[in-house]
C-alpha cells in the first residue's frame, strides 16, 4: 500500500478519532530526527520471503503458537515480542509495549519497525535512543526523508500490510482477536475495539487469500 492508496483511509480515520495530523506530522519529523546516525534499514534491504507468521497481542497468542507453530520469518506487532518463546526477526511498534524486552531483542539483531504519530511523541523522544540495532521509521501521515509509511493503523495490521507491500505470498496469524483487545494498562479498551474495527476493514482491501492459520 502507498501513501496515495492509504491517504483517504488515513483521512477518515483523524476524522474518526479527531487524531490531528499536524501532531502526526511533527512526531514524524522527530523520529526522523532521532533516528539520524542510527542503523537505518530501507524497507528494500527487508528480505523476508515468501512466508512470515505475524503475533499480535491478543489473549489467544500462546495458545495459537503452541497450536500452529511457526512459518517462515517471524514478525511481533509491538507486545507480542516479550511472549514468544524465541526471538522475532522483526518488531513493529509505535512503544506501547514491553519496551526493555523490544530493545534487548533489537540489541540483539531483530529489526525495530518503529512508528511515529502524534500521540506518542514522549516515547519516541524517551525509547529511540535506546534502539541500537536496525531500525526502519515509519509514520502515520505523509513520509518525511528518512521515513517511510506501508500503510496500516495498528501494529498489527500494519504488519500485515508492511509483508503484503514487501511481496510475502503467505501470512500466517498467530494472536489476532478483532473483536476483544488485549489489555494494557491505562489504554481505554473502547477506543481500542475501535482502532480494531478501523484494523479489519484496512485488511479487507488486502488479498484474503495471504491470510492463512
Amino acid at each position: 500500500m502507498n501513501f496515495e492508496q492509504w491517504e483517504p483511509l488515513y483521512h477518515c480515520i483523524l476524522t474518526d478519532f479527531n487524531f490531528s495530523e499536524s501532531e502526526d506530522e511533527k512526531a514524524a519529523k522527530i523520529l526522523a530526527e532521532l533516528c539520524f546516525g542510527k542503523n537505518i534499514l530501507e524497507p528494500s534491504s527487508l528480505y523476508l520471503g515468501e512466508e512470515v507468521t505475524i503475533c499480535g497481542c491478543a489473549s489467544c497468542l500462546e495458545e495459537e503458537v503452541i497450536k500452529y507453530g511457526f512459518a517462515g520469518t517471524i514478525i511481533a506487532a509491538d507486545g507480542a515480542a516479550a511472549r514468544l518463546p524465541l526471538r522475532p526477526e522483526i518488531i513493529v511498534t509505535d512503544l506501547d509495549g514491553d519496551l526493555p524486552a523490544e530493545i534487548e531483542c533489537n540489541k540483539l539483531g531483530s529489526v525495530a519497525i518503529i512508528h511515529a504519530h502524534g500521540n506518542n511523541i514522549p516515547s519516541l523522544k524517551k525509547y529511540v535512543p535506546l534502539f541500537n540495532g536496525p531500525i526502519v521509521p515509519t509514520v502515520q501521515c505523509r513520509p518525511v526523508e528518512g521515513t517511510y509509511n506501508f500503510g496500516g493503523f495498528t501494529d498489527g495490521d500494519r504488519a500485515i500490510v508492511m509483508a503484503h507491500s514487501l511481496g510475502v505470498k503467505r501470512i500466517h496469524l498467530r494472536g489476532f482477536d478483532f473483536k476483544q483487545p488485549y489489555p494494557k494498562q491505562g489504554k481505554d479498551p473502547a477506543i481500542k475495539k475501535k482502532k480494531l474495527i478501523w484494523a479489519k476493514r484496512i485488511l479487507s482491501s488486502l488479498n484474503s487469500d495471504l491470510l492463512i492459520p
